[in-house]
């Protein structure tokens, strides 16, 4: 992979990992409901799910899921019913406490399979397997660099989203005044899933 490739894979990563979505979006929510150690365990899960999810597409698996419509709108879907259900869930959330919470928490499992649920995700996925695998010969080599590239750059930014959550958890606490900072601070990140659901839905 030459330099001028390299490049352009670090400015993809840059603007695709960092601009909000359904992934950065529960990074900081999770960290202001639950902290950041709770919040990391989905920042892995959604990495792993990445991982594996590109390399299903560079097996070719990611072409022939996205060339099904049926199959397409079925991932679509199900990725924005989930997506619905988190919003109205967290739409309900007003404490921080873990019993109050604790309905919202999102497992490592589903962290995981969030990922496969994701158009977004499937799209990316197979923007980098066309753009830097497909058709080479050093396919084997690009993919060892180009796998841990996205992981890292996936990571970071997570993690970077959840650790602006732990930032505002204290102050969204708000016991003095009834928890209604974080009320609204859920209820808008609520408002910001459902948003992400209806973009999906327009794909």
């Amino acid at each position: 992979m030459n330099s001028t490739e390299l490049t352009a894979l670090l400015l993809l990563c840059t603007a695709m990992s960092f601009t909000p979505g359904p992934n950065n979006n529960l990074s900081t929510v999770l960290a202001v409901n639950f902290g950041l150690k709770r919040a990391t365990h989905f920042v892995l899960s959604v990495a792993l799910g990445w991982g594996l999810l590109l390399c299903l597409c560079a097996s070719g698996i990611g072409a022939l899921v996205v060339s099904l419509p049926p199959l397409r709108w079925g991932i679509t879907a199900c990725g924005i019913a989930y997506l619905l259900w988190l919003a109205w869930k967290l739409w309900h959330t007003h404490h921080l406490s873990p019993t109050h919470a604790s309905h919202l928490e999102v497992t490592f499992r589903q962290g995981v399979m969030l990922q496969f649920l994701n158009i977004k995700a499937w799209m990316l996925a197979l923007t980098v397997v066309a753009g830097w695998l497909a058709g080479r010969q050093d396919i084997a080599n690009r993919f060892a660099v180009v796998l841990p590239i996205m992981l890292l750059f996936g990571l970071a930014s997570n993690f970077t989203y959840a650790l602006m959550g732990t930032l505002l958890r204290k102050w969204l606490a708000d016991v003095e005044h009834g928890g209604r900072r974080l009320r609204w601070f859920n209820r808008s990140m609520a408002t910001v899933l459902a948003a992400t659901a209806a973009w999906m839905a327009m794909l």
